[in-house]
C-alpha cells in the first residue's frame, strides 16, 4: 500500500477504547484526526476490561452511540450480579444485585440504581465494546484509521508534530503531520518513552493467571440465578469467573499468592477446576491465556509540549473497579475539549497546561483506591476458613460471615459511585475556585456538589430530558433565577469567541444541589465557577477558564 504524506490536526497513537473515544470526541468537536493502530481491522483485543462506567456511558450518550454499546455484550436478561460462592458451582454465600441491561434504566433498590445520572453503568467485555467503537468512529468523515501502522518516532517544534510511521505489512515508512499527538498506546507506550516520562509506584502488587475458555455445559451446572461474576472463596483456591457471552465463554482469574512468583507456579488446569468446583471429566477449551500483573504506576508527566499521553500509557494499576479503561477515557475527555478549544481558536495553548494539573492528581488518587481494594481482597482470600465448605450450623455460620465480609468489601468496587461522581479537580489553573470545600469521597460514596472542580450535579428537567442533554457542546451557564442578568458574561464570551450556552433551569429542580443562582459548566461537565450574580469583571472570568489568565477569580462576598 502506497502512502503519500498524511496530515491531520491531531494524531492519535492507539485505537483501543481510550484512543477511539478521544478520536470520536475530537471529531464531534470539528477536529480532523488520524488514528494509527498496529492491529488488523477487526482483530479482537485481549479479553480485559468488563465494565463501562456511568461516566463513560454519559460520554457515549453525548457522542450518539450509547444505545449501540448498551445493546452489545451479555444477553439483555442476563443479570449483572456478583455472586460469592465456595466454588463457581458451589454454595452461594452472598450476592451483589446489579440489574441486567433490559432493567438498567428502571431498576430500583440496588446498590447502584440510585445514582444521579441518565446513563447507569454497563457490563460488557472489551471484545464486544471495541468493535462498536471502531464502527462508529470509522463512519465519521473526519476520522481516518490507519490499521497495521506503527508510529516509530516523532519530532516537534513550535508549529506542530511530524510522526514517522511504518506500514507493518509493506514495510513502507511515511510521515504524518499534525498540530498535536496523543499516545493512547498502552502500558508499553512508545510515546511515553519518547516524551521522557517515567513510571513510578508499586511495580508488582499481584500476579493473576487468567484463562479465557469455552465451556458450553458450565452455565447449566451452576445452581441458582445466573451472575456476571462468580467469586470463589475456599481454603484450596480462590478465583474470579467472568461471564463473557452469557452462554459458553468465560474468563477465569486465578489470583496467585505471595509464594507463587510466576504464572507457571500453579498448574492451570488444576486451578481452573478447583475454582470452578468441577471434576476431571469436565470439558473445556482454552481460547487464550490472559495472564497479567497488577501494578500501581503513574507517569511523572503527561505531556511534552505538543505530545500527550493518556490511559494506560500514563498510568497502570490493578484493575479493581474496572477503572483502568474508564479512567483513561476520563483522561481523553479532559484533554479533548482543551485541544479542540485551542484548535478552534477560542483558547490559547496555555489552556493545555491544565491537562496534567488536573488528571495526574486524580490518577494518583484512583490508583491508591484500587491498590487498597486489591490488598484487602488478597487478605480475605488468604483467610478463608475451611468451615465454609462444611455442612450443618457451623458451615452455615462461616458462610454467612465470609459472605457478609465479601459483600461489604466488594460492593465498594462493583458499585463505585465515588469513582464515577465524587472526584474533583482541586489544582486547576482554569477553574475559578471559591471558599467552598470539595466534599471527600470514597470508592463507593460521594456527595454531589457545585464547589468549582466538582462534577455538575445531574437532574432531570421538566420535559424529561437529562440536564446534560440540555448543555451546549462547550461552556454552559446554568441559570436558576431568570431575573439574574447574564448579559455581561454572554458578551465577554462572544468577544473572546468562547462558545457559551445559557440553560435556564427551574429553581425548584435545584433543591439543595445548586445553592447558587448561576453555575458555569465546562465541556466535560465539571463546574468552572458559581455565584448568585456575575463577577465584577466577567471578561476576567472568561479569560481564566480559557487558559488566558492565571488570576484567581474569587467569589464576591
Amino acid at each position: 500500500m502506497q502512502h503519500s504524506k498524511l496530515q491531520a490536526r491531531v494524531i492519535i497513537v492507539g485505537a483501543g477504547p481510550v484512543g477511539m473515544t478521544l478520536a470520536m470526541d475530537l471529531a464531534w468537536r470539528g477536529i480532523d484526526v488520524i488514528v494509527a493502530e498496529t492491529r488488523y481491522p477487526g482483530e479482537p483485543p485481549s479479553v480485559k476490561c468488563n465494565h463501562v462506567s456511568a461516566r463513560t456511558m454519559e460520554v457515549f450518550r453525548r457522542l450518539g452511540l450509547v444505545e449501540k454499546v448498551r445493546n452489545a455484550g451479555l444477553p439483555a436478561d442476563y443479570p449483572n450480579d456478583a455472586s460469592y460462592r465456595t466454588t463457581s458451582t458451589g454454595i452461594e454465600m452472598a450476592r451483589i444485585p446489579i440489574p441486567a441491561r433490559n432493567e438498567r434504566y428502571t431498576a430500583k433498590g440496588g446498590p447502584d440504581t440510585w445514582w444521579p445520572t441518565a446513563e447507569p453503568p454497563h457490563r460488557i467485555n472489551q471484545i464486544y465494546l471495541e468493535p462498536v467503537l471502531f464502527e462508529h468512529a470509522a463512519a465519521q468523515p473526519n476520522i481516518r484509521i490507519l490499521n497495521r501502522t506503527e508510529i516509530e518516532d516523532f519530532v516537534q517544534d513550535e508549529t506542530g508534530v511530524v510522526a514517522t510511521a511504518r506500514d507493518l505489512d509493506s514495510g513502507e515508512t511515511f510521515t504524518i503531520t499534525g498540530a498535536y499527538l496523543v499516545g493512547c498506546d498502552g502500558g508499553r507506550s512508545t510515546i511515553r518513552r519518547k516524551i521522557g516520562a517515567q513510571l513510578s509506584g508499586t511495580p508488582v502488587i499481584q500476579r493473576v493467571q487468567s484463562t479465557y475458555f469455552r465451556a458450553p455445559k458450565l452455565l447449566s451446572m451452576m445452581p441458582g440465578e445466573r451472575a456476571w461474576m462468580y467469586l470463589s472463596l475456599n481454603p484450596r483456591r480462590t478465583g474470579t469467573l467472568v461471564a463473557i457471552d452469557g452462554k459458553e465463554t468465560w474468563l477465569l482469574h486465578n489470583h496467585l499468592y505471595d509464594g507463587e512468583p510466576d504464572f507457571d507456579s500453579i498448574d492451570r488446569d488444576w486451578a481452573l477446576r478447583t475454582i470452578l468446583g468441577v471434576g476431571p471429566d469436565f470439558e473445556y477449551e482454552v481460547l487464550s491465556k490472559e495472564d497479567w500483573v497488577g501494578r500501581r504506576l503513574v507517569a511523572d508527566k503527561f505531556r511534552d509540549r505538543r505530545a500527550f499521553i493518556a490511559g494506560d500509557a500514563a498510568h497502570l494499576w490493578i484493575p479493581y473497579a474496572g477503572y483502568g479503561m474508564n479512567a483513561g477515557i476520563a483522561d481523553a475527555m479532559d484533554l479533548s475539549w482543551m485541544l479542540a478549544a485551542v484548535l478552534n481558536g477560542w483558547a490559547p495553548e496555555s489552556l493545555l497546561d491544565a491537562y496534567e494539573r488536573e488528571r495526574q492528581p486524580i490518577t494518583e488518587q484512583v490508583s491508591q483506591f484500587a491498590m487498597d481494594m486489591a490488598l484487602k481482597n488478597m487478605r480475605q482470600r488468604k483467610s478463608t476458613p475451611p468451615e465454609v465448605e462444611m455442612e450443618g450450623p457451623e458451615g452455615d455460620a462461616a458462610r454467612a460471615r465470609v459472605g457478609q465480609e465479601a459483600y461489604d468489601l466488594n460492593v465498594n468496587q462493583y458499585c463505585c459511585g465515588g469513582l464515577n461522581f465524587g472526584y474533583f479537580y482541586s489544582q486547576s489553573p482554569v477553574i475559578a475556585y471559591d471558599d467552598g470545600q470539595h466534599p471527600a469521597y470514597t470508592m463507593y460514596d460521594f456527595t454531589p456538589s457545585t464547589v468549582p472542580g466538582c462534577r455538575a450535579p445531574h437532574v432531570f428537567l421538566p420535559d424529561g430530558r437529562s440536564l446534560y442533554d440540555a448543555l451546549g457542546p462547550d461552556y454552559s451557564v446554568l441559570r436558576f433565577d431568570q431575573a439574574v442578568d447574564v448579559t455581561g458574561l454572554v458578551e465577554a464570551a462572544a468577544k473572546r469567541g468562547v462558545p457559551l450556552t445559557v440553560v435556564d433551569v427551574p429553581q425548584d429542580l435545584a433543591g439543595d444541589l445548586y445553592r447558587h443562582k448561576l453555575a458555569l459548566v465546562r465541556p466535560d461537565q465539571h463546574i468552572a465557577w458559581r455565584g448568585d450574580t456575575l463577577p465584577p469583571d466577567p471578561m476576567a472570568l472568561i479569560d481564566l477558564i480559557r487558559g488566558a489568565s492565571v488570576t484567581a477569580i474569587r467569589k464576591a462576598a
